[in-house]
């Protein structure tokens, strides 16, 4: 069923129909910014690689213990009051 399914024709009516939805100032552009697009992934997924392959191997070191946030000073005011100088607490 699918033994010629992409003919050199076809292509050329890809094409023709790219350039037509695009247009030819559009697609240097396009080009530049998919090009772009792929080295960044490219690099990306290099440097994921990377880092997994640095990265140790699970149960070959002890898990760090958990931490805990400190609570906040207790001279610290816990809510807000309103100044005593502003239109709306005059009631006027």
């Amino acid at each position: 069923m699918f033994r010629n399914a992409l003919e050199p024709w076809h292509l050329l009516i890809l094409v023709a129909v790219v350039v037509l939805i695009f247009g030819s100032k559009k697609l240097p552009d396009t080009a530049r910014a998919l090009g772009k697009s792929m080295r960044i992934l490219k690099s990306e997924t290099r440097a994921m690689k990377d880092d997994a392959s640095n990265a140790p191997r699970p149960g070959s070191e002890p898990a760090p213990e958990s931490q805990t946030i400190p609570d906040p000073p207790a001279d610290t005011p816990t809510t807000r009051t309103a100044p005593t100088d502003s239109p709306t607490a005059r009631g006027d």
